[in-house]
């Protein structure tokens, strides 16, 4: 397993979930890796998994909403890991709420992490990339970018955001070697997952009943897996997808086109 043999994969959010699985997959095919992360527990617990099966990863505390954090983060990794070639916008935070019950704070909070910081790794990482000669960036959007999905009104705006800046990417540097995609996923099975169930549904039958029910909307019959995600992550991010670039991937057990 060596399709990312000596790159280095900066990886936004990769303490938990679908940022988790991409970081020990990349690292498995050889990648060096800088977990970009806000929760210091978990980011130290991801590295400290790769190192433990003899890859190379190194955790950089970042608010990607934060340019000086961002800013730190990204020369921590360049001191320790070289000049990033990949770039993986994979953090975000999630929301529950229509137009009218979604207050103006909730909003501003959900687009200042995942429109705002999105644009500031962007800005800081790109540079780099072209000094580089060129680099992959993988933005991860959702199926609720390009799908109505009742009560998620500020995260389907930030992911719309996600999938536009994607194709802006990709065609402001494609003349300088840089790859942009986005991935959207549908639902898949992360601790947030887990967590909403906790919140609202503290009795543990009704919990039950709602995970069945959120497993079943998707036609293939169950949310996706982490590591199912982080497979086309790497495909997308090795030389097997050198001619691709500008493009979203629906990753939702049918979803977009089977309901």
């Amino acid at each position: 397993m060596s399709k990312l043999k000596n790159k280095t994969a900066i990886i936004t959010g990769a303490g938990k979930g679908i940022g988790r699985a991409i970081a020990l997959r990349f690292a498995r095919e050889g990648a060096r890796v800088a977990i970009w992360e806000k929760d210091e527990v978990a980011g130290n617990q991801t590295a400290e998994e790769i190192t433990n099966k003899g890859g190379t990863a190194i955790f950089a505390s970042c608010e990607i909403n934060n340019a000086q954090s961002v800013t730190k983060a990204l020369q921590e990794t360049v001191d320790s890991l070289g000049n990033p070639t990949h770039l993986i916008n994979n953090a975000g935070i999630a929301h529950v709420g229509t137009a009218t019950s979604t207050t103006e704070e909730d909003f501003d909070r959900v687009m200042e992490v995942n429109t705002k910081g999105l644009f500031i790794c962007l800005n800081k990482v790109i540079p780099l990339l072209v000094q580089n000669g060129g680099g992959v960036i993988l933005n991860l959007a959702s199926i609720a970018s390009r799908l109505g999905i009742a009560e998620r009104f500020a995260y389907s705006a930030s992911k719309g955001a996600a999938l536009a800046m994607t194709l802006s990417v990709a065609k402001d540097y494609v003349d300088q070697g840089i790859r942009c995609n986005c991935l959207c996923p549908g639902r898949v099975h992360t601790p947030f997952v887990d967590g909403f169930l906790e919140k609202y549904y503290p009795d543990e039958n009704e919990r039950s009943e709602k995970f069945t029910e959120l497993s079943k909307y998707q036609p293939i019959g169950r949310m996706g897996e982490p590591e199912e995600i982080a497979s086309l992550a790497t495909f997308l991010c090795s030389e097997e997808a050198s001619f691709i670039t500008g493009s979203a991937y629906d990753v939702d057990g049918g979803t977009m086109t089977l309901r």
